[in-house]
Order: structure tokens, then sequence, then C-alpha cells
């Protein structure tokens, strides 16, 4: 089923109303859907890279308006809703374990999700169960996918395609060591 669902997302990129389909998977990515919207962006970016910066707001309002789709799943129907969603993505033995930490985290939570590959879609409707003030959700997700999108589409208009492998590949390990820096920079501040 996933395959089916790769392929059908890659098939939208070339389609006239590419921009549409790339707002609707952002806008599903952030609370149902496993496929993350890069994968339609990249090969978009790669045709037309004079509209890169076009096509990352497209994916980042889409994304965060979607992400408060997610929240409200989980402030409004978690027990019926949100808890079967993460059961099946696989986290569901972690809600009870992954609440009591969550707010504590709150900005960095959402701001490691909505960078690295780690699914957003967990984060917008945890967000939302454990009752994280909606502002710091909304500007942390807006920080986030704002740096995803537009560092992928910055890269891709200035590199093209021979930056694609790379971004493919290991774009997500390189996110994950730009938190781990900046969580260790903002530690090393407070604490040193």
């Amino acid at each position: 089923m996933i395959k089916r669902l790769y392929s059908w997302t890659m098939s939208l990129s070339a389609h006239p109303n590419a921009l549409w389909a790339l707002a609707f998977i952002s806008f599903i990515e952030s609370s149902v859907f496993p496929i993350p919207p890069d994968l339609l962006m990249i090969p978009m970016i790669i045709a037309r890279p004079n509209r890169a910066f076009l096509i990352a707001g497209v994916c980042l309002t889409a994304s965060v308006l979607g992400g408060l789709l997610g929240y409200a799943i989980g402030a409004l129907a978690f027990d019926w809703l949100g808890q079967p969603i993460l059961e099946a993505l696989g986290k569901g033995d972690r809600i009870a374990e992954f609440n009591v930490r969550f707010n504590d985290l709150g900005f960095w939570a959402v701001l490691v999700a909505g960078i690295t590959p780690f699914p957003y879609k967990v984060i917008t409707i945890m967000s939302g169960w454990t009752g994280m003030p909606l502002a710091t959700f909304v500007v942390t997700s807006i920080i986030a996918r704002g740096l995803r999108f537009f560092i992928i589409a910055g890269l891709l208009w200035k590199y093209g395609a021979p930056i694609q492998e790379f971004i493919e590949k290991r774009l997500g390990l390189v996110f994950t060591v730009l938190v781990v820096l900046i969580i260790g920079g903002f530690y090393a501040v407070k604490f040193l």
C-alpha cells in the first residue's frame, strides 16, 4: 500500500494542477498521510526552479494548516480518531510516556518533528491532546516547516538536479544533526 501511495504521489508532480496536489499532500501529511510532501516538492522544483520558493511557500502554508487539523484531532477527537492514527503509525504503545514529557519540551518537540524525518503528524496530534498552547504550536510549526521546505527549495534552486540524490538520501540526517547542534548550543549557553 505504501508503494502505491508513493507512486501516486510522485505521479502528481507532472500534473497541470501540481501546486494544488502539493497543497493537498502537504495538508493531509501533517495529520494522517504517511508520505512526506518533499517527494512531490523535489521533482516540481527540479522541473521549474524559478518557482522553487513559491512551491516551498505552498508546502509551508498547507502543512501548517494541516498541522492545525492534527492539533484539532488531538484536542477534540483523540480517543476515537487520534489514538487509532497513532497506533496505525506504530506509536500507540508510547502515548502515555510521550504525554508525560511532551509539554515540558513543547517548542522543541514541534521544532524537531517539523524539521527532521520524525513524523510531524504525531506531534500535531499530540500537541492538541496534551493542550500545548496554540500560539506556541503555530509559531514553532511555521519556523520548523519553513526551515525544512525553504532549505530544500534553496538547495534545489541553487544546485538543481545534482543535489536531488543528496536531499532524498541524507537531508533527514543533516536536519537531525542541525537540531542537535541548535539544542546543544542553547544548552551550552544556559548551563556553561
